[in-house]
């Protein structure tokens, strides 16, 4: 995909299926077998089985391998296997990998997923503890040394320029999260199940790094997520009406470095996810009045508001306002912040219910559904749309 021309992928791929494992805190078991039973629910949902797979994308720092995933789910040959980079941010790159791969014909029936231990086991939060030498990690010794040693201090330094460049306090952060936690207070999977928040008790709860508060930031979460991606023309035979790829983008953007951009000209907005939503706007040929729900990556809230400035539903600085004016139905599953932090493969498939129009928190006649994935870092989006 050329980040200056329209590409051809769009209509060549649908999900065709969508499973996961509960949501815990201590699932008890291995990553490899959250995957598998992830993967299993996924292929049922769809109708298929384990012998129709003829491909698996799932991320790097992911600790079960395709092939291992193949075995202990029973597939036969694969003729397709990736991976992609940069953690959150390869969540709907997973699904634009495997959309091409059907769109090419390399394979017929791909499985997305992700799985991990994250609460019980690594804690992706706890920062940067241990690393080994690496050209991608010189930048983070230019802010390790001072403390800078978290996700949330990363994105504390740009949430505290967006608040001072557009005079704003904190409480701006405060409406994503209470929009989050209703939708997970109704919706029975997500862990917050019941729980929701008002904006006193966003603000009432403690500092993490300032101006990020507890309830800014997302939880951490033992699970599994699996996508089943194919033709449309073969998942409109298959048990649920597809989420047709309208568009699918990966974005980077200059001086882009992990989480710490801090050397770019401007701190208050998400450059990189501002060339996943030009070449999403451009492929699908929509804009941001046609989307009915959106299903933006929320580890953290002030990049919730960054990333709709970006897609230009609504001006720099105005996103709060927006969030709280209710202009848009957002992160309908209660996002990572209320429902799982799944990097980002829960949401994919919140926006491929709503299409099916089997959400918890349904919107009516939702037909055009945005998705993102991790911010801060490379990073990608898919357009998911109702078939016809």
């Amino acid at each position: 995909m050329s980040v200056r021309t329209r590409d051809h992928l769009g209509g060549r791929a649908a999900v065709a299926g969508i499973g996961a494992t509960e949501f815990s805190k201590d699932s008890g078991r291995s990553e490899l077998k959250l995957a598998v039973e992830a993967v299993r629910a996924a292929l049922d949902d769809a109708g298929l089985t384990a012998a129709d797979v003829d491909g698996l994308v799932t991320f790097t720092m992911d600790t079960s391998p395709e092939i291992t995933v193949a075995q202990a789910c029973g597939m036969g040959e694969l003729s397709f296997f990736s991976r992609v980079h940069y953690g959150g941010g390869a969540a709907c790159a997973t699904v634009q990998q495997a959309a091409l791969a059907v769109a090419a014909g390399v394979a017929e029936v791909v499985v997305c997923y992700r799985a991990f231990n994250e609460r019980s086991g690594r804690r992706f939060g706890s920062g940067v503890r241990q690393r080994e030498p690496s050209a991608e990690g010189t930048a983070l010794g230019w802010t390790l040394p001072f403390g800078l040693l978290t996700p949330a201090s990363w994105v504390a330094m740009a949430a505290q320029r967006y608040l001072h460049a557009y005079g704003l306090t904190p409480e701006a952060f405060g409406h994503v999260a209470v929009t989050a936690r209703r939708h997970a207070a109704a919706n029975p999977a997500a862990y917050f199940h019941g729980r929701p928040i008002t904006l006193a008790e966003h603000a009432a709860s403690r500092w993490i790094v300032e101006p990020l508060r507890l309830l800014d930031c997302c939880q951490e979460t033992d699970g599994g997520q699996a996508l089943v991606v194919t033709s449309v023309e073969r998942a409109r035979d298959l048990r649920h009406p597809p989420a047709v790829v309208a568009a699918a983008a990966q974005g980077a953007g200059r001086a882009q470095e992990q989480m710490t951009s801090f050397y770019r000209d401007d701190l208050t907005g998400l450059p990189e996810m501002g060339v996943v939503a030009r070449q999403l706007w451009r492929t699908s040929g929509l804009a941001p009045a046609d989307i009915d729900v959106g299903i933006l990556y929320d580890h953290f809230t002030p990049f919730v508001l960054a990333q709709l400035e970006e897609f230009g539903f609504c001006p720099p600085g105005e996103a709060a306002a927006f969030v709280a004016e209710d202009r848009l139905p957002l992160n309908t599953h209660g996002g990572q912040l209320g429902e799982a932090y799944l990097h980002g493969m829960n949401g994919i498939a919140e926006a491929v219910r709503q299409v099916r129009g089997t959400s918890v928190n349904q919107v009516p006649g939702a037909a055009r559904t945005l998705v993102t994935a991790g911010t801060g870092v490379p990073t990608s989006g898919l357009v998911l749309v109702a078939d016809g």
